[in-house]
């Protein structure tokens, strides 16, 4: 920069001087920290770009292939981007030097300047403009106009020396014509890219590596641009802005606007900030005297050398720019053609495969099987039909299926269960560009494919369903029971239940693929009582019948043996454990019965007859043990080491006492009926027993009274005989005959009193000992006689024979008013003899008619008709019987 500091430290190598003999110039400290005028950087751009402007070549003048096919390239380097002399690549710092500094000695070393060409030295560089055109195979660089500022710095007078250039190398173009500059392209490092030529000019291929054009410079091969491998530091000396330089990026202080980053290949745009500042700045295209980038070239006159001023075309690089010294070097092809060929090739191999895929489109792929069935290179509908035959039967066999410890059978067709034969082939076939397909035609490994269902779910899914309910297996509870005194275990066991979902699953993935049993998935169901729960049951039962537990009560001491603890045990399911209990009432008994005198039965109050009337007597207190003590005493005694059970003696009252008795209002007789007896002495016989047994008998208000039952057992052990009854119709004989009197008699009782009937049935025929319609029977088993005390008071029963009459009574207080009537016999049917030739025939003199009747009852109550009853009744009538081939006899009832 003009008037900037001084650089402290030895001179840099500059370029050769006009006139010089192409050796290295020589160096030292310069004289002057300031350079000569003509070192100006504004007069060193102008004197550039009159070399740019005097390079371009004539338009109009032919162009003839250089020697040797060589076609000639004007490279473009950075301004003095490079230490010539340093080998690494670093910007170099070259000290401007005067134009008289070869002649004068050196300066000192604090007055360095940076040392540059003087603008003789600069202007004995430039062609005359009349130099030879370039040859007309030199492609035209892209033109790039001179800055309006270089071109007011250009000196006023002056002609550049002419230097004849070697033979074969291109010449300067002539004066006034604008040079065209070939700069550089974005490269990979170390190589220095072409530029583009026009689209009529002829092409050359490659670059030319940088490091062949730095014959002389020891740092190989470098990229442009900013500091690389082996540079010194940015900001020390060789490296960068130093003290006193302008920061980076400002004017003369390194990459700017437009510039490439600094470290990369490239230079500055013409007309930045910078561009050509320096002093020893030299446009594109424009080769520096001497060695790459001004480091020392060849001597002058030697081969390779160029003269003052001359360009020297650049070397022909093996590899990059066509082969070497020979004519006919290949011109390089247009990318179009490239890109062309390759779209060409393409489309080939895409209609290859287009026609392929159409052509296997029809079949299906050789090797193919579906279920086991062969398809492969058949066509659609031989596919089809192939399926369809194969699978026919298999698709109507029944699958047999598995869960856990069960067995069914699954019906396809009712299950829903259905193959598609056409849409598993139609996925095997068609026209189709997958690579595997394809070569599944080729090479016929088509493999094993899935065969396509058709599955009605809903009815699958029912099927399912009942498959889970028919093949659900029950957990089993484990118990421990007592057997012969020793504890015995049932182990739980695990159930199970169908998994639905993983069941259809199997169903369909292996329907007409794989024989059938299937096995399908289940789910494990725990029981209640589980196989802990037993262990521990069994261990307790074990200690239960360990040893004797002693009972005490009331100083007596009762042993219950393990055998009679075991006889008494049991273990209850109880919310999912088993439980340890005694038959408490057993216990109780057992206790009884080995301390002798120690309980006492109570005795319940009841009424008996004397002096003719109901007396209440009895009902005495008793002493037991309360049952649910001695169980839980004795179960824990059974369960620990303390074998002793400690229980209370209790005092029993009946159930019935005097007390409760005597306030029934059992006073007098509200009801009284009475019927003749016959002459049979056996069936009265009946009837004194009967009498007997229901004599004493307590109704308490709202307990129903049941004939049957006061008079049971009805046996001979019990003081019955037998007699005639009246069976299905027949006059037969049976034990307790007759005692339908005491029903008839006890009915008229409770009917009189106005008690509820419940139930009575009349007989088949009217005896005219009975009141008509108004009469019952019984028989063990099939009909009784019952009526309910609807009142507050109690009621006894008393019946006795006496005068020919059975009579029975009912005792209790007055409460109801009974008024009855009937309406007579109605619609008689008239008995008719009846012949029989069964040899068991019984002769039968025949009994009354058929009729039918009513009977009324209406029950009041203070006054108030509380009950209005009627009830109808037809008999059928009492036939004479005659046996044809004898018999005899007479019927009952």
């Amino acid at each position: 920069m003009s008037g900037g500091p001084a650089q402290a430290g030895p001179a840099q190598a500059g370029p050769a001087q006009a006139g010089s003999t192409g050796g290295p110039a020589p160096t030292g400290p310069s004289s002057s920290g300031t350079p000569a005028s003509g070192d100006e950087p504004g007069d060193q751009a102008a004197l550039l770009q009159s070399v740019v402007d005097n390079l371009r070549p004539e338009q109009s003048a032919a162009r003839p292939e250089a020697a040797g096919g060589y076609q000639p390239r004007v490279f473009a380097f950075d301004d003095a981007d490079r230490d010539p002399g340093s080998g690494n690549g670093a910007p170099r710092q070259e000290a401007a030097r005067p134009a008289a500094a070869a002649a004068s000695g050196p300066a000192s070393p604090a007055s360095a300047a940076p040392a540059s060409p003087s603008p003789a030295a600069a202007q004995a560089s430039v062609p005359p403009a009349d130099a030879s055109a370039p040859p007309a195979s030199m492609p035209p660089a892209r033109q790039t106009p001179a800055p309006a500022s270089a071109a007011a710095a250009a000196p006023a007078s002056g002609t550049p020396a002419s230097v004849p250039p070697p033979a074969g190398a291109p010449t300067v173009p002539p004066a006034g014509e604008p040079a065209t500059i070939v700069p550089p392209s974005p490269g990979s490092p170390g190589e220095i890219p072409a530029a583009a030529p026009p689209a009529d000019a002829p092409r050359f291929s490659g670059t030319a590596p940088v490091s062949a054009l730095r014959a002389g410079q020891s740092g190989g091969t470098q990229p442009l641009g900013g500091p690389q491998t082996g540079q010194p530091p940015f900001g020390q000396p060789g490296g960068g802005p130093q003290t006193g330089q302008p920061p980076f990026g400002q004017p003369g202080g390194g990459p700017q606007a437009g510039q490439p980053p600094f470290g990369q290949s490239g230079g500055r745009p013409a007309g930045a900030p910078g561009a050509a500042s320096s002093p020893n700045a030299l446009p594109h295209g424009v080769r520096p005297p001497g060695g790459p980038y001004g480091a020392p070239g060849p001597q002058a006159g030697a081969p390779g050398s160029a003269a003052p001023g001359q360009i020297l075309p650049p070397p022909n690089f093996p590899g990059s720019f066509g082969p070497q010294g020979g004519a006919g070097a290949p011109k390089r092809r247009a990318p179009v053609k490239t890109l062309l060929a390759v779209g060409l090739g393409v489309v080939a191999v895409v209609a290859a495969f287009a026609i392929l895929a159409g052509v296997q489109a029809g079949a299906v792929p050789g090797g193919t099987t579906v279920a086991g069935i062969d398809i492969g290179g058949k066509s659609r509908d031989e596919a089809v039909a192939a399926l369809d035959e194969g699978l026919a039967k298999r698709s109507k066999k029944s699958l047999v299926l598995v869960a856990g410890e069960t067995e069914s059978k699954l019906d396809p067709a009712k299950s829903g269960l259905a193959y598609d034969a056409e849409a598993t082939v139609d996925g095997l076939t068609g026209f189709s560009l997958d690579p595997v397909r394809m070569w599944q035609h080729l090479s016929g490994s088509g493999g094993e494919e899935d065969l396509v269902l058709a599955v009605d779910d809903k009815l699958l899914k029912g099927a399912v369903e009942s498959l889970s309910e028919n093949m659900t297996v029950k957990p089993a509870d484990g118990a421990v029971e007592f057997t012969d005194g020793v504890p015995r275990a049932t182990d739980a066991r695990k159930g199970s239940t169908l998994d639905a979902q993983g069941a259809t699953a199997v169903i369909t993935e292996n329907w007409l693929v794989s024989q059938s049993p299937y096995t399908l998935p289940t789910k494990e169901t725990e029981a209640d009582i589980t196989q802990a729960e037993v262990d521990a049951a069994m261990t307790q039962a074990e200690k239960v019948i360990s040893a004797s537990v002693e009972v005490r009560v009331e100083g007596y001491s009762v042993e219950l043996t393990p055998a009679d603890l075991a006889a008494n045990a049991s273990f209850a399911p109880d919310e999912g454990t088993l439980k340890l209990r005694f038959d408490r009432d057993a216990l109780v008994d057992t206790i009884g019965e080995r301390a002798q005198g120690l309980l006492t039965i109570p005795e319940d109050a009841h009424f008996e007859f004397q002096g003719g009337r109901p007396v209440v007597v009895g009902g005495g207190a008793g002493t037991t043990l309360d049952a649910k003590e001695v169980g839980e005493r004795v179960n824990a005694a059974a369960r620990g080491d303390d074998r002793v059970a400690e229980v209370k003696l209790h005092e029993q009252d009946p159930e019935d006492t005097k007390k409760a008795l005597e306030e029934l209002g059992v006073n007098e007789i509200v009801s009284e009926f009475s019927t003749p007896l016959t002459d049979d002495n056996v069936r009265t016989q009946n009837l004194i027993r009967g009498a007997e047994m229901i004599t004493g008998n307590l109704v308490k208000p709202g307990e129903t009274f049941s004939l049957i039952e006061a008079l049971s057992p009805i046996t001979e052990a019990n003081g019955y005989v037998s007699s005639g009854i009246v069976s299905e119709g027949k006059h037969v004989e049976g034990v307790g005959g007759g005692l339908s009197q005491m029903a008839t008699t006890s009915y008229n009782a409770g009917y009189f009193a106005g008690y509820d009937d419940v139930e009575h049935r009349q007989h088949s025929f009217w005896f005219p000992r009975y009141p008509a319609g108004r009469e019952a029977t019984i028989y063990v088993g099939a009909l009784d006689m019952k009526f309910t005390n609807d009142t507050p008071y109690g009621a006894v029963l008393e019946s006795f024979v006496s005068g020919g009459q059975l009579t029975v009574r009912l005792w209790s207080t007055k409460h109801y008013t009974v008024q009855t009537s009937d309406t007579g016999q109605q619609a008689v049917v008239k008995t008719s003899p009846v012949k029989s030739n069964d040899p068991e025939c019984v002769a039968y003199p025949g009994g009354e008619n058929g009729f039918t009747i009513t009977n009324f009852r209406k029950v009041s109550l203070n006054g108030e008709l509380v009950k209005d009853e009627q009830y109808t009744w037809t008999y059928k009538p009492d036939n004479p019987v005659e046996c044809t081939k004898g018999g005899g006899g007479d019927g009952g009832d």
